[in-house]
């Protein structure tokens, strides 16, 4: 790769890393970023799950202490839930056939495009505020061996999760996907980093953008409108899972 297929991921990092925190669809951007400058599809997906991890680091580093005013306990719960999801959407990944993967995934994208569409929607199910633990728990797992395994649209899931079956606050509620899909991700990311085919260089460059993004996250989105972000990444999603469809 070149010094500008270098400078691209730095700032294709940025921008997941920012719109991650906004609407949880960091690997619309950072994935097609890796396949745009030669990587294969695995090498690619493995290679976002190790750099995304930054964009937890980014934005629990810049509003992080809030989660600590909580249930504490509820924390360890979901961190655990993480952990176990994350390691085994790794594993499923790894195993499985490379052919497998590259015709998954754009259904992947597909439904976390239209998962980031109907956000509104979803989000208007959160009037109830009916705290539900055991489904809270097994979502959480669920969600994050989809985040282990690829991850796009897995932040817009868990936020909905997180919004329907407990009563934390939207500002809370955004935290918490980032710091349980930073789990996943981390779990996942050290699973690849012994058995996966990391692409370090590329990583690291997408990481820099990354923490950069996911730190300017939490301030950013107090002043940008949302919407018309989340409907032209939305749009912007449907597109590239009908560019991966036709292309594989």
């Amino acid at each position: 790769m070149s010094i500008l297929d270098y400078l691209l991921l730095v700032v294709a990092g940025f921008g997941a890393g920012l719109i991650g925190y906004v609407t949880g669809l960091a690997s619309v951007v950072s994935y097609p970023a890796l396949l745009a400058v030669g990587l294969p599809p695995i090498a690619a997906n493995v290679t976002n799950t190790v750099a995304l991890v930054s964009v937890g680091i980014g934005s629990l580093g810049q509003s992080g202490r809030i989660l600590l005013d909580g249930d504490r306990r509820r924390l360890v719960g979901g961190g655990v839930a993480a952990l176990i999801g994350g390691s085994i959407g790794a594993v499923v990944l790894l195993l499985a056939p490379a052919d497998s993967f590259k015709v998954t995934v754009p259904y992947l994208v597909a439904i976390a495009s239209i998962a980031l569409l109907l956000q509104p929607r979803l989000r208007d199910l959160a009037s109830h505020h009916v705290d539900r633990p055991w489904i809270w728990y097994v979502g959480l797992a669920v969600v994050s061996i989809y985040g282990g395994y690829f991850g796009a649209g897995a932040g817009i899931m868990l936020l909905a999760l997180a919004l329907i079956f407990t009563s934390e606050s939207l500002w809370r509620a955004t935290l918490l996907k980032s710091l349980f899909l930073g789990i996943a991700n981390l779990v996942a990311a050290l699973l690849f980093a012994v058995s996966g085919p990391v692409h370090w260089t590329a990583a690291l460059a997408m990481a820099i953008g990354c923490l950069a993004g996911g730190w300017c996250g939490p301030p950013t989105v107090k002043r940008l409108p949302a919407a018309p972000l989340r409907i032209a990444v939305g749009i912007a999603g449907l597109g590239l899972a009908v560019w991966l469809g036709v292309d594989g």
